[in-house]
């Protein structure tokens, strides 16, 4: 199957709502997703589309332009080389290889595009589904902020990776 990244436009929206208030997607989230709305992906989406430097979002998308989920580089910081990776999908892509592609794709733009030395990214430990995504496709687990975020009546270990541009190169060869 083919897959692309593209801006994030209008149409998407509906689609994006799909993941954010589906259950089996938003419990692992630290964000409220559930709680948002069409006029906040709407208003989200318009932003995106503004000239940014701190942030980049996309649409991954089918070969019918048909939107599949959002990535990012989010607080891309030239100074320090780094940017805050994050990634979610509609169900109906998962174990596609959508994820992969587009994981791919944006590390390729961080790292040969914009320079970067490093793509971080942190995660509920409560959520094992992406703990493995993000090892199998080359972050590295760089330490656990026990107890650090409440998600829902308790509170919850957050874990940190990150990958270098060294070792996403050594999985490009």
């Amino acid at each position: 199957m083919g897959y692309r990244l593209r801006k994030l436009e209008p149409k998407d929206a509906a689609f994006m709502l799909e993941w954010m208030h589906d259950p089996d997607i938003n419990h692992v989230f630290a964000a409220p997703f559930a709680s948002f709305t069409l006029e906040k992906v709407q208003a989200f989406i318009e932003n995106s589309g503004k000239e940014q430097e701190e942030n980049l979002h996309f649409a991954c998308v089918d070969e019918k332009d048909e939107y599949l989920g959002t990535i990012s580089l989010k607080n891309i910081n030239k100074k320090n080389q780094n940017a805050e990776y994050a990634v979610s999908f509609r169900k109906c892509a998962h174990g596609t290889g959508a994820s992969r592609y587009a994981t791919q794709a944006i590390l390729r733009i961080a790292f040969e595009e914009l320079g970067l030395e490093k793509v971080y990214l942190y995660v509920l430990s409560i959520n094992p589904r992406a703990n493995r995504f993000y090892q199998k496709v080359g972050f590295v687990h760089e330490g656990t902020l026990r107890k650090h975020v409440m998600h829902g009546e308790a509170l919850c270990d957050e874990l940190w990776y990150g990958i270098l541009r060294s070792e996403w190169e050594a999985t490009r060869r």
